[in-house]
């Protein structure tokens, strides 16, 4: 019988989702750079571009503010992220 990873703590206290506010990374459209995919920050709500973008904001937004959960900000995908534990979790 194979174990079960037990949830990580950061992603048992998320009760309520933060949904994007807006469908584009507002730091790069500062620098005038692209994305591929946007992430919503569970403790501030801001929408930073993923791990798969040139500039990673949201893993960035994530260590420097300590903010460690994240969704998916796109359309139709329900998951949750905790950087700190490498967790994913469906909502």
């Amino acid at each position: 019988m194979a174990l079960r990873a037990r949830k990580c703590e950061h992603l048992q206290v998320v009760s309520k989702i933060k949904k994007p506010k807006s469908q584009e990374c507002n730091e790069c459209i500062k620098t005038g750079d692209s994305w591929v995919h946007l992430r919503t920050c569970q403790d501030c709500g801001i929408t930073l571009c993923c791990d798969s973008s040139p500039n990673k904001h949201a893993s960035k937004h994530s260590t420097s503010h300590g903010h460690p959960v994240i969704i998916s900000a796109e359309p139709n995908e329900k998951w949750m992220w905790c950087y700190v534990h490498q967790q994913i979790s469906r909502y």
